[in-house]
């Protein structure tokens, strides 16, 4: 595993690979077993892996939530080192954005609601960061947690309107043993909202174990909206249930729509998301 900070150095470094498939694992860091469940299958199934570590800017409408933001590249190379991913890339914020970018992307709907419409620029500058990266690393495949579902969407979107012949991997979310999400935002959780946080899956659960009960996806939104805050330490941002494809609400349950329930639930001052397939 070598650690390169240079995108004339991870060029050259790939340029060694003619022929081989590449898969890369785009990530911000303080890495986990979700993150580490990527690289695996990246590893099954590429002859060369990438992983990048970088806190991407532009993607933060909250400059405090910036600063917050866990950073432990020691501690995730060490996570790393046993999977053998051949790259890890590391780069400064110059190397990224030696200028501004000031590029402004148009992804139809599918950013303009949920985490779009919550945090505003939120998936432009996902746009900016993942576009450069799938150019610096020019991937055959690229590893996505499904946790970020929206997300996903907006990529494949991004990948569409490039042309790129990247093939976008969907991966399960893992979870830890009381249900929660595997997240970088958890290691800021304290402990009363660590203990409150299992609350929000079990809520997505019941909603869908429920799901019968509820006339119309308006009325399981309600449902799931009281259920979170119900309790004292959480409070829900938004629960969507969407079009799997579109990112679109659903109006009423029909047989031939995938529908998925997107959560975001403030959680003391962490901002937590989630979702299921409804």
């Amino acid at each position: 595993m070598k650690v390169i900070y240079t995108v004339a150095d991870l060029r050259s470094a790939l340029a060694t690979h003619k022929g081989e498939q590449i898969g890369f694992v785009p990530t911000m860091g303080a890495l986990h077993a979700g993150h580490l469940s990527l690289v695996e299958r990246a590893r099954k199934e590429c002859g060369v892996v990438v992983v990048s570590i970088f806190v991407n800017p532009t993607q933060f409408n909250d400059k405090g939530d910036l600063a917050a933001y866990p950073r432990t590249l020691p501690a995730d190379l060490e996570l790393l080192s046993p999977i053998g991913p051949d790259y890890v890339f590391a780069p400064s914020v110059e190397e990224v954005y030696p200028t501004p970018d000031t590029r402004e992307f148009d992804f139809g709907m599918v950013d303009k609601v949920m985490e779009g419409a919550s945090r505003p620029g939120h998936f432009n500058g996902v746009g900016q960061v993942v576009s450069k990266l799938f150019d610096f690393v020019e991937p055959h495949k690229a590893y996505f947690g499904e946790k970020d579902f929206q997300q996903i969407a907006v990529i494949k979107e991004l990948v569409r309107q490039m042309g790129s012949p990247v093939e976008i991997v969907e991966c399960p979310i893992v979870r830890d043993t009381d249900g929660l999400a595997l997240s970088s935002r958890n290691t800021l959780l304290d402990e009363a909202h660590r203990a409150a946080a299992p609350h929000i899956y079990a809520t997505l659960r019941a909603a869908v174990e429920r799901k019968a009960e509820f006339a119309s996806p308006t009325e399981m939104v309600a449902w799931v909206e009281e259920e979170i805050n119900k309790n004292p330490l959480l409070k829900c941002i938004y629960f969507e249930v969407v079009d799997a494809l579109s990112m679109q609400s659903v109006a009423e349950w029909t047989n031939d729509c995938n529908t998925q329930g997107c959560i975001a639930v403030q959680c003391g001052s962490v901002r937590l998301i989630d979702n299921i397939k409804v």
